[in-house]
């Protein structure tokens, strides 16, 4: 017939009698005379400030709970940020929650959920909690990166690197992460007939990096293929309009010709072209033939022209000395002098003297 409780200093009793809240029980023992089985005493602990219970709106509205502890009754805007001993603990979306406060320190923090994107010094710490995935959208733009913001579809802001969160359930967030480093795109195996009917296929690249994240993802649902497409487009138009000998002397010129067509749409799709250039140009067979006899007759034609230049040289040269010999007979005589030194001294000397006149000519001469 009768009921004990006991409850300690850090415990609170919530006293129901035939189902009905009827108030609270601090630290004690109680007595309850209940012989037919209406009393019931929920001893629940204060350790842990968080107070979940099957009947929490009958103990709120009782109005007993007082300043033991904090009620929070959020509306379907209003979000809850919860700090127990200035440590962050809870984030809470629409609902009704009760705290104690009799055991530890709680701080709450009420934020208007209709301003979707979350901003607070605390962000970092707010975004671990668990209970963060229930109620955030958290996104991390990481270095070298930025994000662009829709929310409901409209563009809001292009944010920077770094963390960010936005509540679930009020209105559609996305972020859209954009790499603003230097990319590529290999325009390769296009086949493309010149001005005097030679097809030849090549390859290109373009470097190129985004100016305006805006732009980049509101024009077109991918950047790169547009960017590979207008490539293709210009590559046709200006090597169309040259003949091979004019593109092959010259392809500097045609790729500095490309970049500035290339970069005018470029721009339009929020990027800056950075460079373009023709990698490989590769001929036809019969053609890469055709070249190599040219390139050879032409080879053979300068190389035989360089020899008829040596010739005409070296026989102005002798004649230039034969005149001089015929005018000054003393160098004659030494030009005679300085041959017979060499064929002394190449090997032994013999000389052989026959008509008088052949021995006093020799004679004279040493």
């Amino acid at each position: 017939m009768f009921k004990r409780y006991r409850i300690r200093s850090y415990e609170m009793g919530l006293l129901f009698r035939d189902g009905e809240f009827r108030g609270l029980i601090e630290t004690g023992t109680r007595w309850f005379l209940d012989p037919l089985g209406k009393v019931r005493v929920d001893v629940v602990s204060q350790r842990d400030p968080w107070l979940i219970h099957e009947n929490l709106d009958l103990i709120v509205k009782s109005g007993a709970l007082g300043d033991r502890a904090v009620v929070l009754d959020l509306k379907d805007h209003e979000r809850a940020l919860v700090w127990i001993e200035n440590r962050f603990s809870h984030l809470l979306p629409s609902g009704l929650y009760v705290f104690w406060t009799g055991q530890k320190h709680v701080r709450v923090e009420v934020v208007d959920s209709r301003n979707v994107r979350l901003e607070h010094n605390e962000l970092k710490v707010i975004a671990r909690s668990p209970t963060a995935r229930c109620v955030l959208d958290v996104c991390t733009i990481e270095r070298d990166r930025v994000g662009v913001l829709f929310i409901d579809g409209q563009y809001i802001d292009t944010l920077a690197p770094g963390l960010y969160a936005f509540w679930k359930g009020q209105s559609e967030a996305k972020v859209v992460e954009i790499d603003l480093r230097e990319m590529m795109v290999d325009v390769g195996g296009q086949d493309i007939m010149t001005a005097d009917k030679v097809t030849l296929r090549l390859n290109a690249v373009v470097t190129y990096r985004i100016v305006d994240a805006r732009k980049v993802v509101s024009q077109t649902d991918d950047v790169r293929q547009a960017l590979y497409r207008e490539t293709q487009l210009v590559l046709r138009a200006v090597i169309g309009a040259r003949e091979l000998d004019s593109f092959l002397t010259d392809k500097d010129a045609v790729a500095r010709n490309i970049e500035d067509s290339v970069g005018r749409r470029a721009g339009e799709l929020g990027l800056e072209i950075a460079s373009v250039g023709i990698r490989d140009v590769i001929l036809p067979g019969d053609m890469k033939d055709l070249m190599n006899k040219v390139t050879e007759a032409r080879k053979a034609a300068e190389a035989n022209l360089i020899t008829r230049r040596e010739e005409t040289a070296a026989m102005r040269s002798q004649a230039n000395t034969a005149r001089l010999l015929a005018d000054n007979p003393v160098l004659m005589r030494l030009r005679e002098l300085e041959v017979l030194e060499k064929i002394a001294s190449a090997g032994k000397l013999n000389i052989i003297l026959g008509e008088k006149g052949l021995a006093d000519k020799v004679v004279n001469l040493l």
